[in-house]
């Protein structure tokens, strides 16, 4: 029997039980890819990450990230809350051996992850007393902008009707940094009563090419200077997330499209519908290969325990 040690992390959350949960498994050497998948399946969270040997010893690791349905070539909340638990100095050192060697210990700057997207980077921020405070991570990939829809066509599969989709500054887009998502703006009262419609989005994916294998849809609204989100994706097995950084990602990196500023930063809060209050920091600015763009925040470790195989 084999054993595999793993740990959960609350992500994007200074409290226990908010933010997005997250398992990760620090050392997978030795599991198959349908092993991967099956435990992401028996944890029935939005992603489950496995830590293994990266390529290239430069690196920190390879990271692979699954839903209970599929594997992502990248994804947000698993790589804030695999640098977190990572660069964690209690994690036990033969937890560890996917970790490249040059790479231990190197919790007080740069992680880099090697994943299907690209090579992701973690920064990670201390407190006072040495204790893993923030993981920001910047995109592996400019922002790339796709097909655009209409309210008639996608408010439905959030519940809504089309004149509560918000067109003022931009029509529903689909946009990504490393894993494309469909950004839709709704007003405040739609967000809070918006729920997904699994049989509208399956409907929706036959006559829309882009949403028929990973239709994902990020909805947000504005707060004054805030913005809230929420996301829904049957497809991928999650009817609702709590807290999205790759998409809170490229939506930052829209917003400064649209603006045509040098940079700029905007907090959004996700989950609040869920009991999960979640706060994503992000920040987007223009590079010369495109719009670059950052999210981060804070996580809270949770549980401690062994699958067995």
């Amino acid at each position: 029997m084999r054993r595999y040690r793993f740990v959960t992390v609350d992500v994007f959350t200074d409290t226990r039980f908010g933010g997005n949960p997250l398992a990760v498994f620090p050392d997978a050497r030795g599991l198959t890819d349908a092993e991967m998948q099956a435990l992401a399946a028996e944890f029935n969270l939005s992603e489950t990450t496995f830590v293994l040997p990266p390529d290239d010893p430069a690196n920190t690791a390879r990271v692979r990230i699954f839903t209970p349905k599929v594997e992502l070539p990248f994804a947000g909340h698993p790589n804030v809350g695999t640098g977190f638990v990572l660069a964690d100095r209690a994690v036990a050192p033969e937890a560890r051996g996917a970790i490249a060697p040059e790479a231990r210990g190197t919790g007080d700057g740069v992680l880099r992850f090697e994943e299907l997207a690209g090579l992701v980077e973690v920064r990670i921020a201390r407190d006072a007393a040495g204790a893993v405070a923030q993981a920001v991570i910047a995109a592996p990939q400019p922002l790339t902008l796709g097909e655009e829809f209409t309210p008639v066509q996608l408010a439905g599969c959030a519940g809504l009707e089309p004149w509560e989709v918000v067109t003022e500054n931009h029509r529903p887009v689909q946009a990504g940094v490393g894993n494309p998502f469909v950004l839709m703006e709704v007003t405040p009262t739609a967000l809070t009563r918006a729920a997904p419609d699994t049989a509208e989005f399956r409907r929706v994916a036959t006559t829309i090419p882009a949403l028929a294998q990973r239709a994902a849809l990020y909805l947000y609204a504005r707060d004054g200077a805030a913005l809230r989100a929420r996301m829904f994706s049957p497809a991928l097995g999650v009817g609702e997330d709590p807290a999205t950084g790759s998409a809170a990602a490229p939506l930052a990196a829209l917003l400064l499209h649209l603006s045509g500023a040098q940079q700029g930063a905007w907090d959004i809060v996700q989950g609040v519908e869920m009991g999960r209050p979640s706060l994503l920091r992000t920040t987007a600015h223009r590079t010369p290969d495109g719009i670059r763009a950052t999210v981060g925040g804070s996580c809270v470790r949770v549980l401690d325990g062994e699958a067995t195989l």
